[in-house]
């Protein structure tokens, strides 16, 4: 079984909501991002994102836009991403792995390449907001036959395309809270519950929710109601305001401590 599967498995029988975390890969460096992990697990994180960094983001906003940027400096790739993840798991991280990619990196890596490293790394999903369902059949194919899930993304403009875009989706069904790019936001649209009982209605899949999620409260709210909840650009904030901390060998620790607090009072 997927280890997503069994994460969300286990959770139901816990009566517990994941948290997932997302985190731009390289950002500051790749050596940070695996303690920045191990940390995350440590700090109660049940499900991973890993952000590729791409120049020419579609859903990202200005937070992880900058993450990008200072990760593309050193020249991140998405093979970086995906042995990152498995240094992750030498490390003894035990976490399902979700790639967050835009499709051109896909392309340049090639198809074949592609899902032979996320099998090889030990990768259980992957996003990619910028390819439609109506083109998406050979990729969710591919992942079918390689064991990795490509969940959807589904968004409250989706409208008629929702039953369409969960109907034989894997892993989990993504909503986006918000219209517009991923930000901190101190309120979602009136129709964000109402929405989600509406996928939720459509798929036996558990739902998750994210963009603009940020603090313990909206934590709490979503996690009510959905099956997981993704908190991205307030993490990849807090490693960039701990940024100054992690460069020096005598503030490391702090800076990754801050970062371990935060994502732990989410949870409560």
């Amino acid at each position: 079984m997927n280890l997503m599967d069994q994460t969300f498995q286990q959770l139901k029988e816990q009566n517990r909501t994941a948290l997932i975390p997302f985190l731009t890969v390289g950002d500051p460096d790749v050596d940070t991002t695996v303690e920045i992990i191990k940390e995350l697990e440590q700090a109660g994180a049940d499900i991973l994102e890993l952000g590729v960094p791409y120049s020419d983001p579609l859903a990202d906003g200005p937070v992880i836009q900058r993450a990008s940027e200072r990760a593309l400096k050193s020249q991140i790739t998405i093979r970086t991403c995906m042995e990152t993840a498995a240094r992750a798991r030498a490390a003894g991280v035990k976490l399902p792995f979700v790639l967050f990619t835009y499709y051109n990196p896909v392309l340049q890596t090639g198809l074949d390449v592609f899902f032979d490293e996320l099998i090889k790394h030990e990768i259980s999903g992957m996003i990619i907001p910028d390819l439609p369902i109506e083109e998406a059949e050979d990729m969710r194919r591919r992942a079918d036959a390689a064991g990795v899930h490509l969940v959807p993304l589904v968004a409250p403009t989706s409208n008629a395309r929702i039953e369409r875009i969960v109907t034989g989706a894997r892993g989990f069904i993504y909503c986006v809270s918000s219209l517009g790019v991923t930000g901190e936001r101190a309120s979602f649209f009136d129709g964000v519950e109402s929405f989600i009982e509406t996928v939720k209605s459509l798929t036996d899949l558990p739902v998750a929710v994210g963009f603009g999620i940020s603090s313990h409260e909206q934590v709490a709210r979503f996690s009510r109601i959905c099956d997981g909840v993704v908190v991205g650009s307030a993490i990849v904030r807090q490693v960039e305001e701990a940024i100054p901390l992690l460069g020096n060998p005598d503030t490391r620790q702090a800076g990754l401590l801050q970062i371990r607090n935060f994502v732990a009072q989410l949870k409560g």
